[in-house]
């Protein structure tokens, strides 16, 4: 679970999954002071860092050397009847095309997009203080 607190600065919110913590935010241009991720900035991260750390842990199971993995994730919202996320992974290595086309392929089964490529449902629930 992720808990999101609001801060003295107008928008800032304090994010925590309760050992970590980041900070929140919106432009200028929203009235935010840019102090932190924009909440759509989280939701590329999460697939980003998910692509990367998916990567890597398919190199290390297969024994294939990588030293810097790079994945960059744009949210295009251009149209108003879809969310695309687009994804680009670069491997830093001189790989064979087999080994380079395993580690793409698995980059876009990681689970956060999984995820994000179900149904998705919100359910709230009330909490009383």
């Amino acid at each position: 679970m992720v808990e999101a607190t609001d801060e003295a600065v107008q928008y800032r919110t304090r994010l925590s999954n309760g050992v970590q913590t980041i900070l929140s935010d919106t432009t200028c241009e929203k009235g935010g002071s840019e102090s932190g991720f924009r909440p759509h900035d989280l939701l590329e991260a999460a697939l980003a860092s998910c692509m990367n750390i998916t990567i890597r842990m398919y190199a290390d199971r297969h024994g294939i050397p990588l030293s810097v993995v790079t994945t960059r994730v744009t949210l295009n919202r251009s149209n108003s009847e879809e969310a695309a996320f687009e994804y680009e992974v670069e491997l830093q290595e001189e790989l064979s095309e087999q080994d380079r086309t395993r580690l793409l392929d698995v980059a876009g089964r990681c689970p956060v997009r999984r995820s994000l490529s179900t149904h998705l449902t919100f359910h709230p629930t009330t909490r009383r203080l």
